[in-house]
């Protein structure tokens, strides 16, 4: 039997065409101004963990949740960190990709309404087309178009925002974002996946820092950034959690993370809000590239993630390979990942690179 792929193929070529084809990449032992391990938790090693009565940690969990897969650790991680977060609950998902679709799959019902700011996450878009409510896009970062779209809005409303935006970098006005949502009794859902241990005095993240976490419908902090593991919570009252354990189809027929893994996101927490020394050499970093790069066209990002336009994808990944070959591991974002035209280079400053790393990035960029 030949098993026809020709429409796999076209659909590749179509991409190539498009100077977009993605390939995967091994580390190459260059400068790292990619990743997002901002605060070098994962780099440094900064924490281990081990059982201190059997010496190590379980690495399966044996099934879901709800059948043989819960246990005492991952419940004891749950209440910890709703807890540094200043929420009632949270529940562990398998991924910050899990927590936006089982989240936003479910909460939503045929006759609501899901508001979304247009450069949301993908996991928040395929969250909101699994779900049955209609939904419709507010311009980025844009109060009075969320107030035009929030006024004719039916049944139950949800405002879905990212409080730091992948791509661009820039920080959603959640202040007056919340206040809309209260006028029109609309729930707030906040991803707050890139200001987890950088933003805020500890790393709480931007909606504590303004004091908005009783305007929160439902906050989803992930693991996979600077708390340096992996996983994702997502932070609410009690009956979202229990509402979330019996409705939510990735965490119900998912299997759990293990013992080794929640052991992982455990030390995380404990680590990144003592990092004071970490963050302020990240945010010293943040203000030389936004001094010393104002011959590029960069966006006005206060974050570790800063965004060098480079319209044209054969022109992003030129770029990206000048500077690659000077040792230092930059990657370029295509159009369809970013809207045509806006291609760009994805800087990320990390709490362990140094100011002449930095400059030698940029008079790269410059020449």
């Amino acid at each position: 039997m030949v098993l026809r792929e020709d429409f796999l193929r076209q659909k590749l070529l179509e991409r190539v065409d498009q100077q977009a084809y993605r390939e995967l990449r091994l580390p190459e032992g260059k400068i790292d101004f990619c990743s997002n391990d901002y605060l070098g938790i994962v780099r440094n090693a900064k924490f281990s963990y081990v059982d201190e009565s059997t010496g190590s940690f379980r690495q399966g969990s044996t099934g879901s949740r709800l059948l043989t897969g819960n246990y005492p650790l991952i419940e004891e991680t749950e209440r910890s960190i709703a807890l540094f977060h200043q929420a009632d609950a949270g529940l562990i998902f398998n991924s910050g990709y899990d927590a936006n679709l089982g989240l936003l799959s479910c909460v939503a019902k045929k006759g609501d309404t899901i508001l979304y700011d247009q450069l949301s996450h993908a996991s928040i878009r395929d969250g909101i087309r699994l779900s049955l409510a209609q939904s419709f896009s507010f311009l980025h970062n844009d109060p009075v178009d969320l107030g035009k779209k929030i006024k004719p809005a039916q049944g139950n409303i949800f405002v879905v925002t990212e409080s730091v935006f992948s791509m661009d970098g820039d920080m959603s006005p959640l202040s007056d974002l919340a206040e809309l949502c209260i006028s029109y009794g609309a729930h707030l859902i906040v991803d707050e996946a890139h200001a987890t241990g950088v933003i805020g005095k500890k790393g709480e993240g931007q909606v504590q820092m303004l004091g908005l976490q009783e305007k929160c419908f439902a906050r989803v902090h992930t693991f996979g950034k600077a708390v340096g593991c992996h996983g994702a919570i997502v932070l609410g009252t009690h009956s979202l959690r229990e509402y979330l354990i019996n409705f939510s189809r990735p965490f119900m027929y998912s299997t759990a993370l293990p013992e080794a893994g929640v052991a992982a996101i455990q030390s995380g927490y404990q680590a990144f809000p003592n990092m004071d020394g970490e963050r302020d050499q990240l945010h010293q970093l943040i203000s030389l590239f936004q001094k010393e790069a104002k011959a590029l066209q960069i966006l006005g990002s206060p974050s570790p993630i800063q965004a060098v336009i480079v319209p044209g994808n054969q022109q992003a990944k030129d770029l990206a390979r000048k500077v690659n070959n000077m040792g230092l591991d930059v990657r370029p974002i295509l159009y369809p990942s970013v809207p045509r035209g806006t291609e760009r280079l994805r800087i990320v400053l990390h709490s362990f690179n140094t100011a002449e790393e930095l400059l030698l990035l940029i008079r790269t960029l410059s020449g």
